[in-house]
């Protein structure tokens, strides 16, 4: 029965750990808004990494818009669901978006990479 509780407070110590460094680390992470409106027409590759998770886009402008948003690479634990923030940023058409719930790394990682895929030069 010791064992039990010792191996439970072990996971929850480790958790609770992982769930601070990962919100330390988020916090460092700014996001800057593009005006996706101001950007030329093509296709633009962009990469994050906030360790352990890694993505890598494909993003399609046409007319001002971002018209799609391909997920060429993302490693990842378990924020698989984070690949959903495509979604929310084509349809507002900003950066600003909130992260996806039970997968924020991923999402905060996917935005990020799509930033950094805005911004250079083409």
């Amino acid at each position: 029965m010791i064992i039990l509780v010792v191996a439970i407070l072990l996971v929850v110590c480790v958790k609770v750990g992982a769930d601070f460094l990962t919100k330390r680390t988020l916090k460092k992470v700014k996001i800057n808004e593009v005006p996706i409106s101001q950007v030329a027409d093509g296709e633009y590759v962009g990469e994050a990494q906030i360790k352990p998770v890694s993505a890598k886009v494909n993003v399609q402008v046409e007319n001002g818009k971002i018209t799609d948003i391909e997920i060429k690479d993302h490693m990842t634990g378990l924020g698989k669901n984070g690949e959903k923030i495509i979604d929310q940023i084509i349809n507002k058409q900003s950066l600003d978006v909130d992260a996806i719930s039970g997968a924020t790394q991923s999402s905060v990682t996917i935005t990020k990479a799509v930033e950094n895929a805005l911004t250079q030069e083409n």
